[in-house]
């Protein structure tokens, strides 16, 4: 599973340590909710099926997934499936190209969710082997189902602009900006990211 509460708090506390705008947006906005996903291809493949889509169409979509294929969501079982079966449930042909690389290499033993190496990026380039699943989503899957401590989606936009607010930055980072605004963080920036997304809405800063 992610990061609980307490890993979270002992990493905030770590960085707010050492840096008085994170101690002092503590203060004000608080400690951020866990954000947990079970580890394993299920994940993946909730997170492909909710690409571009609301989540109340990504919670139907996998209500017929789940009738469909069983509740499990065999990546055996969708493999079998056909097209228009699959187009049924609500996946477009794109998703489903998606959706089968995923399982095709889950099934053929090729990507191994229980046993990924310790190394961030490696997995990171694992996990992007999968159609459709890009450096983001890799490395939320990392952060929320793994509990990685220190991964640091910079990419992300929501991170980025927490960051401008949090730090009272003139502009929004870039993602290169944001990458080398968190290096003292580490090895912590997993903690600091969901920090940054809670900051991103919080009204008290």
């Amino acid at each position: 599973m992610g990061l609980d509460a307490g890993a979270i708090k002992n990493g905030l506390d770590a960085i707010a340590a050492n840096d008085s705008r994170i101690f002092r947006a503590l203060e004000l906005a608080g400690y951020p909710e866990p954000r947990l996903r079970p580890r394993g291809y299920a994940t993946l493949l909730r997170t492909i099926v909710g690409q571009q889509v609301s989540v109340a169409a990504a919670a139907s979509v996998w209500r017929k997934l789940e009738a469909h294929l069983g509740e499990e969501v065999a990546p055996d079982r969708l493999l079998a499936s056909e097209f228009d079966e699959l187009r049924a449930c609500g996946l477009s042909r794109q998703k489903q190209g998606y959706a089968r690389s995923l399982c095709e290499l889950v099934v053929s033993g090729a990507l191994d969710l229980e046993n990924l190496s310790a190394d961030d990026e490696e997995v990171i380039v694992d996990l992007t082997r999968i159609k459709g699943i890009g450096r983001w989503s890799a490395e939320v899957y990392l952060l929320f189902a793994e509990g990685r401590p220190d991964i640091w989606p910079a990419g992300d936009l929501a991170v980025q602009a927490g960051l401008h607010k949090l730090l009272e930055l003139e502009t929004r980072p870039s993602e290169k900006e944001t990458r080398a605004l968190a290096e003292e963080w580490r090895p912590h920036r997993g903690a600091a990211a969901i920090f940054t997304w809670h900051v991103y809405n919080n009204p008290a800063l």
